[in-house]
């Protein structure tokens, strides 16, 4: 690295840490004068708010907002170098602008390494303890509760059917298991209602019937005054659903969870596809992004920094507005998670290629 290199890496790490403090300060301003009436009748002492909320607090915000500061970072710096025509200076060195670009790559590589580690690590431990906090505190109970017409897989072979399911006892109402081979419903168990015994996935199963079907016979077994002890592949927290649970996960229990839950098929798992391509997305688009302030910023125009902040705010407005609406279409429509996370992204890899083309060089 030369010292233009560390000059630049230098302002870009400063200057996005300062603003990283700045904005956090005015987050956590704003949210506690939100919540002070809570914490107030909550009876929490200062000592408690920091370290059981802001603390945990803190690495969520800036996990969502670590792109948008480098935008701001970058345009607020450089700007002020093609304020005092030092862009200029550097360009009229014979030094490319791909080689003045490097410096910035290499600041955005050491951020989101650091954002990286962050979401996949870090930030889903200090949201569980937000998320209590919160629960205890703040509002009511995070968590929710599969109670009707129930779908889901205990095998590739074997699919469950539950009407009706109450938490408070851990019962069910008109349960039905189905075993297919070959795309032939060869057996069937059903009853009236099945209640959870203990572990180790102990049930009980009240007025129940049991099908078997051959070739061209069935053959039933009615025991509908009768009970019968028996053990399935799932239990009561499986119908349990926390409302940010995927943000409480870091990425290996992420993994598998997801796979727990399309194998058993109790949820479409794209909220959780979502999550885990978003930890990935977030730090790609630090790239994205600082390309981008670099092109608007560098240009020495008549309008200044405050030209070029405005079009940091507008820019990073778009950003977000198209990253909620990609993640709402594959939420909630056939679009694949995947391809729903890296939409703005890809839309705006075309525009910092295009900035990037026709910057003043």
């Amino acid at each position: 690295m030369k010292i233009l290199d560390w000059y630049i890496v230098k302002k870009y790490l400063s200057t996005f840490f300062f603003t990283m403090l700045l904005i956090t300060m005015i987050a956590v301003t704003i949210d506690y004068f939100e919540r002070v009436d809570k914490f107030i009748n909550s009876n929490l002492s200062m000592k408690e708010i920091a370290t059981g909320y802001y603390l945990h607090f803190i690495p969520w915000i800036n996990g969502l907002l670590w792109p948008l500061f480098a935008l701001l970072a970058v345009i607020f710096f450089t700007s002020r170098m093609a304020k005092n025509s030092e862009i200029i200076s550097i360009l009229s060195a014979r030094v490319s602008y791909a080689r003045f670009i490097r410096p910035y790559m290499i600041g955005a590589g050491i951020l989101a390494v650091l954002l990286w580690f962050g979401n996949n690590y870090v930030i889903p431990k200090s949201n569980r303890l937000k998320n209590e906090f919160e629960s205890q505190y703040i509002r009511a109970s995070t968590k929710t509760t599969l109670n009707h017409n129930i779908h889901f897989w205990l095998s590739p072979t074997e699919k469950v059917y539950i009407r009706s399911y109450s938490s408070s006892d851990s019962s069910g109402r008109t349960f039905r298991l189905e075993r297919i081979i070959d795309n032939q419903l060869v057996y069937a168990l059903k009853a009236n209602k099945i209640k959870f015994l203990g572990p180790p996935n102990k049930w009980r199963l009240e007025a129940y019937e049991v099908r078997t079907f051959g070739e061209l016979t069935e053959n039933i077994i009615s025991k509908p005054n009768e009970h019968m002890d028996t053990v399935f592949n799932f239990v009561p927290r499986d119908f349990t659903r926390y409302t940010k649970q995927m943000e409480m996960m870091n990425t290996s229990d992420l993994k598998e969870f997801l796979k727990y839950e399309q194998e058993k098929g109790l949820d479409s798992g794209k909220k959780y596809s979502i999550e885990l391509y978003r930890r990935t997305a977030d730090p790609f688009t630090i790239f994205i992004l600082t390309l981008i302030g670099v092109a608007v910023a560098s240009r020495k125009v008549r309008g200044g920094m405050g030209f070029h902040i405005a079009a940091g705010v507008v820019i990073g407005a778009v950003f977000v507005i198209l990253s909620k609406f990609s993640t709402t279409f594959s939420t909630n429509l056939s679009l694949p998670p995947g391809i729903g996370v890296w939409i703005p992204n890809i839309f705006f890899s075309i525009v910092a290629w295009y900035l990037v083309k026709t910057a003043q060089k």
